[in-house]
């Protein structure tokens, strides 16, 4: 489940990419949250689960629903106007970095250790390598990256929101993903019909397929899959989903988008990644097994 996710996100900046050729930023959210609500429907009529009649359930999933899905997509689809789609999937590897830190400060449950802090000194470092700070933001338009920071942002407080409180509420996956991103349509939509521009060009079959992708799998399965994962091992290890994203994102946006990449871009990501794993521990892990391991066949 946790592979397949991380596949199915790291295909989701391709899609975007494409989606965008004839839509709005706000309006590949809006379609990326309504095609995901109508592929966790179909799910929930699937499996017959009930859903909540509590008010403060709904207002909770319709709080991480603009955490993890309509504020995030938009801010994602915005900068991608601007910034490949690979810049942008390596500093979506932020994301556990930003769990961290959240944890650290609002919900209290992680402890300042020396391996948190050093995880979160060089995952910050790895975002400097990748923004090339010593050429200001090159080519890069300084608004699109601070759009960037402002999802993960989000991505690193809605993760441990949606275990804190919408976990307790026992409600099903299924159920769970179509509150989330269900409500993020509704709260987008009413934007979306002001904007007053719903399509850039005439829509292609190549965008359209991809908005319907994005939706039905990076909105849909794909939160599905993470919800039933952040249930078993929790906010941070769930949330280094993003290890597996910026790989398959780069793949592809080098190959079927001509995208160039500098070399600082992958280096920064991979200093990243070292950053988020430092920082949860994932590296010390390691050590200990081998260690055991060792003392076993000792």
């Amino acid at each position: 489940m946790y592979t397949v996710a991380g596949l199915i996100w790291g295909g989701s900046f391709l899609f975007v990419e494409y989606a965008l050729t004839a839509l709005t930023p706000i309006g590949v959210a809006f379609w990326r949250t309504a095609f995901g609500a109508i592929a966790m429907l179909i799910a929930i009529l699937i499996y017959r689960s009930k859903l909540p009649t509590s008010i403060d359930a709904w207002r909770k999933m319709a709080i991480a629903g603009m955490l993890m899905s309509s504020i995030p997509f938009t801010l994602f689809a915005f900068a991608q106007t601007y910034v490949t789609s690979a810049l942008a999937s390596i500093l979506n590897a932020v994301t556990p970095i930003a769990t961290v830190i959240v944890m650290l400060i609002a919900f209290r449950s992680e402890k300042l250790l020396p391996h948190v802090v050093v995880g979160l000194v060089v995952g910050l470092f790895g975002v400097l390598i990748v923004l090339g700070v010593w050429q200001g933001f090159g080519d890069n338009e300084p608004l699109a990256i601070v759009a960037l920071l402002a999802a993960v942002t989000c991505y690193g407080i809605g993760t441990p929101y949606v275990r804190k409180y919408l976990a307790p509420l026992k409600l099903s996956t299924e159920v769970a993903v179509f509150g989330q991103i269900g409500t993020a349509a509704l709260t987008l939509l009413p934007v979306y019909l002001l904007s007053g521009q719903y399509f850039t060009s005439v829509p292609t079959v190549t965008a359209i397929a991809s908005v319907v992708a994005i939706g039905a799998l990076g909105s849909g399965v794909a939160y599905l899959l993470f919800y039933k994962v952040l249930d078993v091992v929790g906010s941070a290890i769930a949330s280094s989903v993003t290890y597996i994203t910026p790989i398959i994102a780069v793949i592809l946006g080098v190959l079927l988008l001509n995208e160039e990449l500098h070399w600082y871009e992958p280096v920064g990501g991979v200093i990243i990644i070292l950053g988020a794993a430092i920082s949860q521990g994932s590296i010390l892990e390691i050590f200990r097994s081998r260690r055991s391991g060792v003392k076993q066949n000792a």
